[in-house]
């Protein structure tokens, strides 16, 4: 095996190793080499190692018993959301996964979020719809668009929502510069979104659920076409 660079050294054997899992190089149920081995192949300390096991220990990807060894697990069935950013970059297979739970997570944050939204939430909400038509490249519009789900899924009032519209950006966002496709005309991005903070800020969850269907349906047709 090849030795690490020394920079970030945890980091870079953690990706190492669940490129290795996810690749089928260590499956599902099998035991990895003993650690002395494994530290020696990637040319890291044990101490190193265990740093990089306790990470993927917490994704769900491995689980160390003492005195037998160190497992792969089945991520499929016990892994956390937390590996989507690595699956969506291992496989791009998972990002129409992702857009179908975005879609409907997206459509039922408006609508939760039309019925609870501050007077406070409601004017941050078009001030950062604002910023969409102001920003002076794709990459920026793209940016400023999540701004405003992110501020959707706080007005909710539900703090998990916020955490999982998190996730979901978290899952694609490295990958963006591939999905930039609605976002290369602010104004258009602009219109496509007003809708949808507008019902929010009017108070009709109808409304505000059925804009965010179609906003979610027209941007995910657009980014898909773009990576086909």
């Amino acid at each position: 095996m090849e030795a690490l660079p020394r920079e970030t050294i945890v980091d870079v054997l953690e990706n190492r190793l669940r490129e290795d899992i996810l690749a089928g190089r260590h499956p599902a149920g099998s035991y990895l080499p003993p650690e002395r081995q494994l530290a020696d192949g990637y040319g890291v300390t044990r101490t190193t190692l265990k740093h990089a096991f306790g990470r993927l220990v917490q994704a769900g990807l491995l689980e160390t018993r003492h005195g037998v060894g160190t497992r792969v697990r089945d991520f499929a069935r016990l892994g956390g959301a937390d590996l989507l950013p690595m699956l969506v970059r291992h496989s791009p297979d998972w990002i129409g996964e992702i857009f179908e739970v975005r879609r409907s997570v997206g459509a039922l944050i408006a609508e939760r979020a039309a019925v609870h939204a501050t007077g406070k939430q409601r004017a941050e909400l078009r001030t950062l719809l604002a910023a969409v038509r102001t920003a002076d490249s794709a990459d920026a519009v793209q940016l400023a668009d999540v701004e405003v789900h992110r501020a959707l899924a706080r007005a909710t009032g539900n703090r998990v929502y916020a955490l999982l519209t998190n996730t979901l950006f978290n899952a694609y966002l490295p990958v963006r510069s591939a999905l930039v496709g609605p976002f290369t005309d602010a104004e258009v991005a602009h219109g496509r979104l007003e809708p949808v903070v507008e019902a929010v800020a009017a108070g009709d969850e109808i409304a505000a659920r059925r804009a965010a269907e179609a906003y979610l349906t027209a941007t995910e047709r657009i980014m898909l076409e773009g990576l086909a």
